[in-house]
């Protein structure tokens, strides 16, 4: 391969190459949900060997959620800039020198910085994977593709307390940290294979090495009329501030923002970070039995997202976003019920409730959200509206962790899971009115429809 404006040499044409190119992209969810959970076992043993005060392990939990937001506000124009798989490659580098950094710190000050610099790479590959995907998945596929990529998040997730409860007996921190950097090398590697977005390619007028990429990720060089349906979009080059600025950009980046936000205040990260303290309020007294709960927790949500894999593509978005929603509110109006009653009932309402609560995320609002983000916004602003949503995304992750022990301190357990499911009776409402269903619908003709003045329901229409 030549320079950027150069071309590919030919590449064997490989039937089942677009569904290997998504699952490489989506090890990119694996650092992401690795991450989420591995702190939670990490920092048992940390605040014990650097003798932490409260706020510095509050500090030391959330400063990957900080830097997730940073790498947010930076990377979208740079992702729009140098290309989607560039910048998979860069966030994988970062990712491995972060875990590094934290395993080896000697202080909490530099393990701070590690921390920071693993949020930067999760922030960047938290967006950019689903959009890569997207970007090179058929409209038959996209949305099952694109799942791939939460569902390596719940894997990662999973894995981190498989990791965590092997190092645990040694109290081997360092090394629960440090295991971070297996999962990056293999999306380096990985990606190194990969070629870029064909629609990135010819919205920098790459023609010829788009052409070459779209052959190969489609196993046929008849490509002509989707080439020509990107470009009618794609010929004014990766957009400016400004464009972010027009009115059209900020209804669908509102939009997005709005779906990122329903997808944390609803309550999904009070389940995957305090799990454990949940069970024990239930009922399940200890520690042991508590984290064997929140491990099955964990097996649930990567069970019920294989089972999404094929049903938005099969039913489409909406509906199971609605079903998702409606299963969240039901389960936590069952949980706050359980807390109310107390008693030896409250184990089992408590379990039940959870294990729907959890379920009902995976299976909807879970992926459903990073797959419309890839979806819903122009090509010219894709990366950096993307970056704005998840920004929007980590920013009410970061509140809803913040906030969840002082509910539940100052509300009670009943009246914060109450609040939880008001907040998703409101997303219910939300997605009700807006989301439209883009199963199926190339991403240009969604572009068009946005151009057009439609509104967002009927943007796949």
């Amino acid at each position: 391969m030549d320079g950027q404006s150069g071309t590919l040499a030919p590449k064997p044409r490989t039937p089942g190459f677009v569904q290997l190119t998504a699952g490489i992209g989506a090890l990119a969810g694996l650092l992401f949900g690795f991450d989420t959970g591995i702190i939670s076992g990490a920092v048992l043993f940390i605040k014990n060997d650097f003798h932490l005060a409260p706020l510095t392990e509050e500090f030391l939990v959330s400063a990957a959620l900080i830097g997730a937001v940073c790498g947010c506000i930076l990377s979208g124009r740079v992702t729009d800039a140098i290309g989607r798989r560039s910048t998979i490659l860069i966030t994988a580098g970062v990712f491995s020198v972060g875990s590094i950094v934290s395993a080896i710190a000697p202080n909490v000050g530099l393990l701070i910085v590690g921390r920071v610099a693993v949020g930067l790479a999760i922030g960047v590959a938290s967006y950019t994977a689903p959009l890569y995907i997207g970007e090179i998945a058929p409209p038959n596929l996209r949305g099952g593709l694109v799942t791939l990529n939460q569902l390596a998040i719940t894997v990662g997730i999973l894995l981190s307390y498989v990791v965590d409860a092997v190092f645990a007996p040694g109290q081997s921190w360092r090394w629960m940290l440090a295991s971070g950097v297996l999962p990056a090398i293999a999306l380096e590697v990985g990606v190194v294979f990969l070629p870029e977005s064909p629609r990135w390619l010819l919205l920098h007028g790459l023609r010829e090495r788009a052409t070459d990429a779209l052959a190969r990720i489609r196993a046929t060089e008849d490509n002509q009329a989707e080439i020509n349906d990107i470009l009618e979009r794609a010929e004014t080059g990766y957009g400016k501030i400004a464009d972010l600025l027009q009115p059209m950009s900020i209804r669908v980046i509102l939009f997005g923002a709005g779906l990122a936000v329903i997808q944390q205040v609803t309550g999904i990260n009070t389940v995957i970070y305090y799990a454990p303290t949940i069970f024990q309020v239930a009922g399940f007294h200890s520690a042991e039995a508590s984290i064997i709960a929140t491990a099955g927790v964990g097996l649930v949500n990567v069970l019920m997202t294989i089972v999404s894999i094929p049903l938005v593509d099969r039913l489409g978005r909406r509906p199971l976003l609605l079903t998702s929603l409606t299963g969240m509110l039901v389960s936590l109006v069952l949980l706050s019920i359980g807390f109310a009653l107390g008693g030896p009932t409250l184990k089992w309402i408590g379990v039940i409730s959870l294990v729907v609560y959890i379920a009902s995320f995976a299976i909807g609002l879970g992926p459903v959200f990073w797959l419309l983000i890839s979806e819903i916004f122009p090509l010219n602003i894709r990366g950096q509206a993307a970056s704005v949503a998840t920004m929007a995304n980590w920013l009410s992750n970061f509140f809803v962790s913040l906030t969840f022990l002082s509910l539940l301190n100052g509300l009670g357990n009943v009246l914060t899971f109450l609040l939880y499911a008001v907040l998703s009776a409101a997303g219910l409402w939300y997605c009700f009115a807006l989301v439209p269903e883009t199963k199926g619908v190339p991403l240009e003709r969604i572009e068009r429809n946005l151009r057009s003045g439609r509104k967002l329901r009927e943007l796949a229409t």
